[in-house]
């Protein structure tokens, strides 16, 4: 977000901060500064990766200020004293339709980073024999990355679509018999596959982060932890029940499950 509009909306909020029982910032530092005796009458959700010297920092400067995790792996890099609870993201069960029959291709659906790794999903996809549909922004801090890493693999077989809105995100993921999830750095939690699961689409995730929380290894999908490993779980993708990872994303990961547990962290805020 702009600083200026930022500046616009923490001025908005500082005019009304008696208006509400519990502040709920979606953001990392500024608000944080604002809030001042309110700041055990608030919850902030981080949304990136807590490990690094900044954030500690921050932690250090605002010990009295409540903060929710996205996941249980991003919660190890936050204070106790800060933490006030773990709420896994959720999303409206409407947004994505479930497609019980997929096409043939496998998909990645992130930036194209090397945090993300799309040139490690292409050989996997490649090595499996099926064909691979890319969809994503290049990231601005590094593009380079995407023309030396990526491009060079583009080919018949592995298509890179751009940036998709949700509309081309649900057909590229319901239509794919597995979205690959090939990460190589802590992800907090990683959206994406709960947008798989809600069209019944499994994922191939490797083993960092959050990816233990999220993907059920051999009900939702596969975690590995390499390209070989990846390749043999498509091998076997056709054995999980598309209909199956459905209901665990309905029992798991929906909006209002995410709105229940946060409503539970604000009462006990407001009971401390």
């Amino acid at each position: 977000m702009p600083a200026a509009l930022e500046a616009l909306q923490l001025e908005d909020l500082r005019q009304r901060l008696d208006d509400f029982d519990i502040v709920h910032c979606h953001g990392e530092f500024a608000h944080a500064a604002l809030l001042g005796a309110r700041r055990r009458r608030s919850l902030t959700t981080i949304h990136w990766r807590v490990d690094e010297l900044d954030r500690a920092l921050f932690f250090q400067g605002f010990p009295d200020l409540p903060v929710a995790a996205i996941s249980a792996a991003q919660a190890t890099g936050i204070p106790a004293v800060n933490l006030a609870g773990i709420v896994h993201h959720g999303i409206d069960r409407a947004r994505y339709a479930f497609r019980a029959a997929p096409d043939d291709h496998v998909a990645f659906v992130g930036r194209m980073t090397d945090q993300k790794r799309p040139d490690v999903a292409i050989r996997v996809a490649r090595a499996a024999g099926l064909p691979i549909r890319l969809g994503g922004t290049i990231d601005v801090g590094n593009p380079d990355y995407f023309d030396r890493c990526v491009r060079p693999l583009l080919s018949v077989d592995a298509t890179y679509l751009g940036p998709v809105d949700d509309t081309r995100k649900g057909e590229l993921l319901g239509g794919a018999r597995a979205l690959l999830f090939p990460i190589d750095w802590p992800e907090p939690f990683g959206l994406v596959m709960i947008e798989a699961m809600a069209c019944g689409t499994p994922v191939v995730a490797w083993n960092r982060g959050s990816v233990p929380e999220i993907v059920e290894d051999g009900v939702t999908g596969f975690i590995v932890s390499s390209e070989a490993e990846a390749v043999a779980a498509l091998a076997r993708i056709g054995q999980l029940d598309r209909a199956a990872i459905r209901r665990r994303f309905e029992e798991r990961f929906t909006a209002e499950r995410m709105a229940r547990d946060y409503l539970a962290l604000y009462h006990r805020l407001r009971a401390a």
